[in-house]
Protein backbone atom coordinates (compact mmCIF):
# COMPACT_ATOMS: atom_id res chain seq x y z
CA UNK A 1 0.00 0.00 0.00
CA UNK A 2 1.25 3.51 -0.65
CA UNK A 3 2.26 5.44 1.52
CA UNK A 4 0.62 8.62 3.12
CA UNK A 5 2.22 12.01 3.97
CA UNK A 6 0.75 15.07 5.53
CA UNK A 7 2.53 18.09 5.53
CA UNK A 8 1.18 20.53 8.03
CA UNK A 9 1.64 24.33 6.15
CA UNK A 10 2.49 25.53 2.52
CA UNK A 11 5.30 28.25 3.69
CA UNK A 12 8.78 28.11 2.35
CA UNK A 13 9.51 24.71 4.30
CA UNK A 14 6.43 23.14 3.24
CA UNK A 15 6.65 23.92 -0.57
CA UNK A 16 10.64 22.27 -0.34
CA UNK A 17 9.15 19.23 1.06
CA UNK A 18 6.52 18.89 -1.71
CA UNK A 19 9.12 20.05 -4.15
CA UNK A 20 11.10 17.23 -2.82
CA UNK A 21 9.06 14.42 -3.52
CA UNK A 22 7.84 16.25 -6.87
CA UNK A 23 11.92 16.19 -7.80
CA UNK A 24 11.90 12.33 -7.39
CA UNK A 25 8.40 11.68 -9.48
CA UNK A 26 10.00 13.60 -11.98
CA UNK A 27 12.90 11.01 -11.99
CA UNK A 28 10.71 7.96 -12.27
CA UNK A 29 10.45 6.80 -8.46
CA UNK A 30 7.52 6.10 -7.21
CA UNK A 31 6.36 8.47 -4.54
CA UNK A 32 4.17 8.49 -1.85
CA UNK A 33 0.80 10.46 -1.52
CA UNK A 34 1.19 13.57 -0.04
CA UNK A 35 -1.12 15.92 1.46
CA UNK A 36 -0.74 19.52 2.70
CA UNK A 37 -2.27 21.18 4.97
CA UNK A 38 -2.84 25.12 5.13
CA UNK A 39 -4.61 27.30 6.90
CA UNK A 40 -4.05 30.58 4.51
CA UNK A 41 -6.07 30.82 1.20
CA UNK A 42 -2.57 30.73 -1.08
CA UNK A 43 1.27 28.92 -0.56
CA UNK A 44 3.70 31.16 0.63
CA UNK A 45 3.82 31.26 4.54
CA UNK A 46 5.28 34.49 5.48
CA UNK A 47 5.93 35.91 2.70
CA UNK A 48 1.90 36.29 2.12
CA UNK A 49 1.03 40.40 2.99
CA UNK A 50 -2.23 40.51 4.65
CA UNK A 51 -3.94 43.75 6.16
CA UNK A 52 -5.02 41.44 8.95
CA UNK A 53 -4.13 41.61 12.95
CA UNK A 54 -5.57 39.27 15.25
CA UNK A 55 -7.81 36.86 14.09
CA UNK A 56 -9.03 36.06 10.58
CA UNK A 57 -12.21 35.42 8.72
CA UNK A 58 -12.69 32.66 10.34
CA UNK A 59 -11.48 33.15 13.60
CA UNK A 60 -8.59 31.69 12.98
CA UNK A 61 -5.17 33.74 14.57
CA UNK A 62 -3.44 35.01 12.06
CA UNK A 63 -0.58 33.49 10.88
CA UNK A 64 1.39 36.25 9.08
CA UNK A 65 3.70 38.76 10.44
CA UNK A 66 4.41 40.59 6.34
CA UNK A 67 4.09 44.38 6.48
CA UNK A 68 4.16 46.57 4.00
CA UNK A 69 7.98 48.28 2.40
CA UNK A 70 9.41 44.94 3.59
CA UNK A 71 12.28 44.20 1.48
CA UNK A 72 15.38 41.48 2.35
CA UNK A 73 17.47 42.05 5.15
CA UNK A 74 19.46 39.79 3.92
CA UNK A 75 21.43 39.03 0.55
CA UNK A 76 19.44 36.66 -1.91
CA UNK A 77 22.65 34.84 -2.53
CA UNK A 78 22.45 32.96 0.26
CA UNK A 79 18.62 31.96 -0.48
CA UNK A 80 19.02 30.76 -3.64
CA UNK A 81 17.03 27.89 -4.31
CA UNK A 82 20.25 25.17 -6.36
CA UNK A 83 18.15 24.04 -8.64
CA UNK A 84 16.14 27.11 -9.71
CA UNK A 85 18.17 30.65 -9.85
CA UNK A 86 16.55 34.07 -9.71
CA UNK A 87 18.31 34.44 -13.56
CA UNK A 88 15.96 31.99 -14.52
CA UNK A 89 12.75 33.22 -12.90
CA UNK A 90 13.59 36.71 -14.03
CA UNK A 91 15.31 36.48 -17.41
CA UNK A 92 17.99 38.76 -15.72
CA UNK A 93 19.82 39.10 -12.71
CA UNK A 94 18.25 41.48 -10.28
CA UNK A 95 19.88 43.11 -7.54
CA UNK A 96 20.70 41.08 -3.83
CA UNK A 97 17.99 42.54 -1.58
CA UNK A 98 14.82 42.32 -3.15
CA UNK A 99 11.29 43.69 -2.05
CA UNK A 100 8.82 41.00 -0.56
CA UNK A 101 6.59 40.80 -3.67
CA UNK A 102 9.50 39.73 -5.81
CA UNK A 103 10.45 37.02 -3.66
CA UNK A 104 7.42 35.72 -3.07
CA UNK A 105 7.27 35.40 -6.64
CA UNK A 106 10.14 33.57 -6.73
CA UNK A 107 9.14 31.12 -4.55
CA UNK A 108 6.14 30.79 -6.13
CA UNK A 109 7.79 30.11 -9.55
CA UNK A 110 9.27 27.36 -8.66
CA UNK A 111 6.35 25.72 -7.08
CA UNK A 112 4.11 26.57 -10.18
CA UNK A 113 6.96 24.81 -12.84
CA UNK A 114 6.82 21.64 -10.20
CA UNK A 115 3.15 21.30 -10.54
CA UNK A 116 2.27 20.55 -6.63
CA UNK A 117 -0.74 23.03 -5.69
CA UNK A 118 -3.00 20.34 -6.41
CA UNK A 119 -1.49 18.59 -3.04
CA UNK A 120 -2.24 21.51 -1.08
CA UNK A 121 -5.82 21.47 0.79
CA UNK A 122 -5.92 25.61 1.33
CA UNK A 123 -8.18 26.96 4.11
CA UNK A 124 -7.93 23.70 6.35
CA UNK A 125 -6.64 23.94 9.84
CA UNK A 126 -4.68 21.20 11.48
CA UNK A 127 -6.55 20.56 15.09
CA UNK A 128 -4.79 17.77 16.46
CA UNK A 129 -2.48 14.68 15.53
CA UNK A 130 -1.94 11.71 17.03
CA UNK A 131 -0.14 8.43 16.88
CA UNK A 132 -2.08 5.28 17.23
CA UNK A 133 -1.17 1.14 15.64
CA UNK A 134 1.70 2.75 14.19
CA UNK A 135 -0.17 5.65 12.26
CA UNK A 136 -0.92 9.30 12.60
CA UNK A 137 -4.51 10.35 12.88
CA UNK A 138 -4.51 13.98 11.60
CA UNK A 139 -7.96 16.01 12.49
CA UNK A 140 -8.57 18.99 10.32
CA UNK A 141 -11.17 21.50 9.60
CA UNK A 142 -12.11 22.90 6.27
CA UNK A 143 -12.89 26.61 7.62
CA UNK A 144 -14.53 27.82 4.71
CA UNK A 145 -17.16 24.44 4.99
CA UNK A 146 -16.76 24.80 8.57
CA UNK A 147 -15.94 20.43 8.32
CA UNK A 148 -14.09 18.93 10.68
CA UNK A 149 -12.62 15.44 9.72
CA UNK A 150 -9.96 13.16 10.37
CA UNK A 151 -7.40 11.03 8.44
CA UNK A 152 -4.59 8.64 8.88
CA UNK A 153 -1.14 8.93 7.63
CA UNK A 154 2.12 6.97 7.66
CA UNK A 155 4.41 10.32 8.20
CA UNK A 156 3.84 13.95 9.37
CA UNK A 157 6.41 16.52 8.52
CA UNK A 158 5.65 19.57 10.61
CA UNK A 159 6.26 22.97 8.06
CA UNK A 160 4.31 25.65 10.48
CA UNK A 161 7.13 28.14 10.62
CA UNK A 162 8.35 29.57 13.78
CA UNK A 163 7.46 33.49 12.93
CA UNK A 164 3.65 33.58 13.86
CA UNK A 165 3.40 33.67 17.61
CA UNK A 166 5.12 36.32 19.15
CA UNK A 167 6.32 36.27 22.50
CA UNK A 168 5.13 39.19 24.16
CA UNK A 169 6.60 40.30 27.37
CA UNK A 170 4.78 42.66 30.29
CA UNK A 171 5.64 45.92 31.31
CA UNK A 172 4.50 47.97 33.80
CA UNK A 173 2.43 50.75 32.72
CA UNK A 174 0.99 49.11 29.55
CA UNK A 175 -2.51 49.37 30.37
CA UNK A 176 -2.53 53.22 30.98
CA UNK A 177 0.41 53.90 28.26
CA UNK A 178 -1.83 56.39 26.10
CA UNK A 179 -0.19 55.93 22.25
CA UNK A 180 -0.07 52.06 21.05
CA UNK A 181 1.07 48.95 22.25
CA UNK A 182 1.80 46.49 19.47
CA UNK A 183 4.12 43.33 18.95
CA UNK A 184 6.19 43.26 15.59
CA UNK A 185 3.62 40.09 14.36
CA UNK A 186 0.59 42.94 13.67
CA UNK A 187 3.16 45.56 12.76
CA UNK A 188 1.79 46.31 9.11
CA UNK A 189 2.49 49.89 7.81
CA UNK A 190 5.27 52.30 8.32
CA UNK A 191 3.47 55.04 7.31
CA UNK A 192 1.47 54.97 10.50
CA UNK A 193 3.85 55.98 12.76
CA UNK A 194 5.16 58.88 10.86
CA UNK A 195 5.60 62.04 13.12
CA UNK A 196 5.84 59.87 15.51
CA UNK A 197 8.10 59.34 18.51
CA UNK A 198 8.26 55.44 18.52
CA UNK A 199 10.19 53.07 21.47
CA UNK A 200 10.97 49.39 19.98
CA UNK A 201 12.24 47.01 22.20
CA UNK A 202 14.43 44.22 21.57
CA UNK A 203 17.60 43.94 19.56
CA UNK A 204 16.69 41.17 16.76
CA UNK A 205 16.49 41.70 13.02
CA UNK A 206 12.69 42.58 13.47
CA UNK A 207 13.63 45.63 15.33
CA UNK A 208 16.42 46.84 13.18
CA UNK A 209 14.49 46.30 10.19
CA UNK A 210 11.18 47.66 11.76
CA UNK A 211 12.94 50.96 12.89
CA UNK A 212 14.97 51.33 9.70
CA UNK A 213 11.33 51.45 7.94
CA UNK A 214 10.22 53.85 10.33
CA UNK A 215 12.67 56.28 9.74
CA UNK A 216 12.70 55.48 6.24
CA UNK A 217 8.99 56.76 6.42
CA UNK A 218 9.19 59.68 8.41
CA UNK A 219 9.04 58.24 12.27
CA UNK A 220 10.29 61.73 14.23
CA UNK A 221 12.44 59.35 16.33
CA UNK A 222 13.44 56.38 17.07
CA UNK A 223 14.88 54.42 20.51
CA UNK A 224 15.24 51.11 20.59
CA UNK A 225 15.78 49.58 24.02
CA UNK A 226 18.12 46.62 24.74
CA UNK A 227 18.33 44.03 27.56
CA UNK A 228 22.06 42.82 26.75
CA UNK A 229 23.61 44.81 24.69
CA UNK A 230 23.57 47.62 22.35
CA UNK A 231 23.10 46.82 18.06
CA UNK A 232 25.57 49.44 17.93
CA UNK A 233 25.39 50.59 13.97
CA UNK A 234 25.79 54.46 12.88
CA UNK A 235 22.07 54.76 13.08
CA UNK A 236 20.94 58.80 11.84
CA UNK A 237 20.62 61.16 14.11
CA UNK A 238 17.27 61.03 15.44
CA UNK A 239 17.89 57.03 16.00
CA UNK A 240 19.08 56.54 19.83
CA UNK A 241 20.03 53.03 21.70
CA UNK A 242 19.09 52.88 25.66
CA UNK A 243 19.11 50.11 28.16
CA UNK A 244 16.24 47.82 29.07
CA UNK A 245 12.46 49.67 29.66
CA UNK A 246 11.76 49.20 32.82
CA UNK A 247 8.34 50.74 33.12
CA UNK A 248 5.92 53.29 31.25
CA UNK A 249 4.36 56.63 33.18
CA UNK A 250 1.71 57.89 31.09
CA UNK A 251 3.75 58.60 27.65
CA UNK A 252 6.75 58.39 29.48
CA UNK A 253 9.00 55.34 28.84
CA UNK A 254 11.70 55.09 31.68
CA UNK A 255 14.75 52.83 30.82
CA UNK A 256 17.12 50.76 33.50
CA UNK A 257 19.83 53.45 33.18
CA UNK A 258 17.42 56.36 34.78
CA UNK A 259 16.70 57.84 31.61
CA UNK A 260 13.53 58.73 30.12
CA UNK A 261 11.69 60.03 27.31
CA UNK A 262 7.93 60.41 25.64
CA UNK A 263 6.77 58.37 23.15
CA UNK A 264 4.02 57.74 20.97
CA UNK A 265 3.92 54.05 20.60
CA UNK A 266 6.05 51.33 21.84
CA UNK A 267 6.78 48.14 19.23
CA UNK A 268 7.59 44.84 20.69
CA UNK A 269 10.59 43.56 18.64
CA UNK A 270 10.49 40.48 21.14
CA UNK A 271 10.59 37.33 19.02
CA UNK A 272 8.71 34.26 18.57
CA UNK A 273 7.50 31.40 20.52
CA UNK A 274 7.73 27.51 18.65
CA UNK A 275 4.08 26.59 18.49
CA UNK A 276 2.45 23.44 17.79
CA UNK A 277 -1.27 23.66 19.76
CA UNK A 278 -2.19 20.50 17.17
CA UNK A 279 0.54 18.40 18.88
CA UNK A 280 0.49 16.25 21.89
CA UNK A 281 3.25 16.53 24.21
CA UNK A 282 4.68 13.23 23.01
CA UNK A 283 5.23 14.73 19.90
CA UNK A 284 5.63 18.37 20.52
CA UNK A 285 9.31 19.76 19.93
CA UNK A 286 10.11 22.19 22.66
CA UNK A 287 13.34 24.09 22.06
CA UNK A 288 14.81 27.44 21.75
CA UNK A 289 15.77 29.98 18.96
CA UNK A 290 19.32 28.39 17.96
CA UNK A 291 21.00 26.26 15.10
CA UNK A 292 21.19 23.33 16.71
CA UNK A 293 17.44 22.69 17.56
CA UNK A 294 16.95 20.17 20.96
CA UNK A 295 15.52 16.36 19.48
CA UNK A 296 16.02 16.91 15.90
CA UNK A 297 18.20 14.19 14.70
CA UNK A 298 20.53 16.06 12.02
CA UNK A 299 17.75 18.94 13.00
CA UNK A 300 14.85 17.11 10.93
CA UNK A 301 13.95 13.60 12.48
CA UNK A 302 12.39 14.04 15.81
CA UNK A 303 14.64 12.01 18.19
CA UNK A 304 11.46 10.55 20.19
CA UNK A 305 9.18 9.72 17.12
CA UNK A 306 10.98 9.59 13.81
CA UNK A 307 8.29 8.96 11.98
CA UNK A 308 7.96 12.80 12.83
CA UNK A 309 9.47 15.48 11.19
CA UNK A 310 10.39 19.07 11.79
CA UNK A 311 11.21 21.22 8.96
CA UNK A 312 12.84 24.86 9.30
CA UNK A 313 12.28 25.04 12.84
CA UNK A 314 16.13 26.26 13.31
CA UNK A 315 17.17 29.97 14.06
CA UNK A 316 18.12 30.91 10.07
CA UNK A 317 21.39 32.57 8.55
CA UNK A 318 20.04 30.19 5.40
CA UNK A 319 16.50 29.81 4.78
CA UNK A 320 15.12 28.69 1.60
CA UNK A 321 17.70 26.33 0.68
CA UNK A 322 18.39 25.44 4.13
CA UNK A 323 15.26 23.78 4.32
CA UNK A 324 15.27 22.25 0.54
CA UNK A 325 18.45 20.15 2.06
CA UNK A 326 16.02 19.53 4.94
CA UNK A 327 13.31 18.64 2.92
CA UNK A 328 15.54 16.15 0.66
CA UNK A 329 16.90 14.63 3.53
CA UNK A 330 13.57 14.07 5.14
CA UNK A 331 11.84 12.67 1.63
CA UNK A 332 14.88 9.88 1.74
CA UNK A 333 14.50 9.01 5.27
CA UNK A 334 10.56 8.46 4.48
CA UNK A 335 11.59 6.61 1.11
CA UNK A 336 13.99 4.13 2.68
CA UNK A 337 16.89 5.98 1.35
CA UNK A 338 18.30 6.69 4.22
CA UNK A 339 18.45 5.16 7.45
CA UNK A 340 17.45 6.00 10.77
CA UNK A 341 20.22 5.29 14.01
CA UNK A 342 18.41 4.20 17.08
CA UNK A 343 17.58 6.53 19.79
CA UNK A 344 20.83 7.09 21.83
CA UNK A 345 22.44 7.65 18.60
CA UNK A 346 20.00 10.11 17.29
CA UNK A 347 20.47 11.97 21.06
CA UNK A 348 23.95 11.60 20.81
CA UNK A 349 23.92 13.67 17.27
CA UNK A 350 21.89 16.34 18.55
CA UNK A 351 24.00 16.75 21.89
CA UNK A 352 27.10 17.18 19.57
CA UNK A 353 25.54 19.51 17.17
CA UNK A 354 24.93 21.95 20.35
CA UNK A 355 28.19 21.49 21.74
CA UNK A 356 29.73 22.79 18.16
CA UNK A 357 27.02 25.52 18.25
CA UNK A 358 27.91 26.71 21.82
CA UNK A 359 31.69 26.47 21.15
CA UNK A 360 31.37 29.22 18.27
CA UNK A 361 32.60 32.58 19.07
CA UNK A 362 30.65 34.89 16.71
CA UNK A 363 28.35 35.92 14.16
CA UNK A 364 30.63 34.60 11.47
CA UNK A 365 31.15 31.58 13.22
CA UNK A 366 27.34 30.92 12.94
CA UNK A 367 27.11 31.26 9.62
CA UNK A 368 29.88 28.76 8.80
CA UNK A 369 28.26 26.40 11.48
CA UNK A 370 24.85 26.63 9.26
CA UNK A 371 26.41 26.65 6.22
CA UNK A 372 28.61 22.96 6.72
CA UNK A 373 25.28 22.32 8.50
CA UNK A 374 23.50 22.47 5.08
CA UNK A 375 26.42 21.12 3.16
CA UNK A 376 26.05 17.65 5.34
CA UNK A 377 22.59 17.10 4.40
CA UNK A 378 22.97 17.86 0.83
CA UNK A 379 26.05 15.10 0.54
CA UNK A 380 23.34 12.12 1.39
CA UNK A 381 20.55 13.09 -0.77
CA UNK A 382 20.77 14.37 -4.70
CA UNK A 383 19.81 17.83 -3.66
CA UNK A 384 22.33 20.07 -6.15
CA UNK A 385 24.98 20.64 -5.05
CA UNK A 386 26.30 24.75 -4.62
CA UNK A 387 28.91 27.12 -3.75
CA UNK A 388 28.05 27.02 0.09
CA UNK A 389 31.16 28.60 0.72
CA UNK A 390 30.50 31.38 -1.45
CA UNK A 391 26.93 31.87 0.32
CA UNK A 392 28.68 32.13 3.01
CA UNK A 393 30.83 34.69 1.87
CA UNK A 394 28.16 36.62 0.83
CA UNK A 395 26.89 37.06 4.62
CA UNK A 396 30.49 37.91 5.60
CA UNK A 397 29.95 40.85 2.77
CA UNK A 398 26.63 41.42 4.43
CA UNK A 399 27.62 41.88 7.73
CA UNK A 400 30.53 44.04 7.05
CA UNK A 401 28.57 46.55 4.79
CA UNK A 402 25.88 46.70 7.97
CA UNK A 403 28.46 48.15 10.10
CA UNK A 404 29.73 50.55 7.51
CA UNK A 405 26.42 51.62 6.71
CA UNK A 406 22.88 51.07 7.82
CA UNK A 407 21.26 52.15 5.69
CA UNK A 408 23.08 51.42 2.83
CA UNK A 409 24.04 48.10 3.04
CA UNK A 410 21.11 47.30 0.71
CA UNK A 411 22.79 49.20 -2.27
CA UNK A 412 25.92 46.69 -2.12
CA UNK A 413 25.58 43.23 -4.51
CA UNK A 414 27.08 40.40 -4.08
CA UNK A 415 27.89 37.58 -6.24
CA UNK A 416 25.30 34.64 -7.78
CA UNK A 417 26.47 31.09 -6.23
CA UNK A 418 24.46 29.18 -8.68
CA UNK A 419 25.66 31.33 -11.68
CA UNK A 420 28.43 33.80 -11.12
CA UNK A 421 26.87 36.72 -12.38
CA UNK A 422 27.17 39.71 -9.84
CA UNK A 423 24.28 41.33 -8.94
CA UNK A 424 23.44 44.61 -10.40
CA UNK A 425 22.89 48.04 -8.33
CA UNK A 426 19.47 48.12 -7.99
CA UNK A 427 17.73 51.49 -9.76
CA UNK A 428 17.21 53.61 -7.02
CA UNK A 429 19.04 53.66 -3.33
CA UNK A 430 16.82 51.59 -1.40
CA UNK A 431 15.98 55.11 1.37
CA UNK A 432 14.56 56.52 -1.65
CA UNK A 433 12.74 53.45 -2.93
CA UNK A 434 9.47 54.00 -1.74
CA UNK A 435 7.56 51.76 -4.16
CA UNK A 436 8.09 47.90 -3.40
CA UNK A 437 5.72 47.28 -6.17
CA UNK A 438 7.37 44.36 -8.58
CA UNK A 439 6.43 46.17 -11.83
CA UNK A 440 8.88 48.98 -10.68
CA UNK A 441 11.06 46.79 -8.94
CA UNK A 442 11.97 45.31 -11.54
CA UNK A 443 12.43 48.56 -13.99
CA UNK A 444 15.23 48.53 -15.78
Amino acid sequence: MTKRIAIIGAGPSGLAQMRAFQSAAAKGEDIPEIVCFEKQSNWGGLWNYTWRTGLDQYGEPVHGSMYRYLWSNGPKEGLEFADYSFEEHFGKQIASYPPRAVLFDYIEGRVLKAGVRDWIRFETAVRWVEKEDGKFNVTVTDLPKDHTYTETFDHVIVCNGHFSTPNVPQFDGFDSFKGRVLHAHDFRDAMEFKDKDILIVGTSYSAEDIGSQCWKYGAKSITVSHRTAAMGFDWPDNWAEVPLLTHVDGNTAHFKDGTSRDVDAVILCTGYRHHFPFLPDDLRLKTANRLAAADLYKGVAYVHEPDLFYIGMQDQWFTFNMFDAQAWWARDVIMGKIAIPDKAAMQADVDDRIAREDAGEDDYDAIWYQGDYIKELVAETDYPTFDLEGACQAFKEWKGNKKKGIMTFRNHGHKSVLTGTMAPKHHTPWKDALDDSLEVYLQN
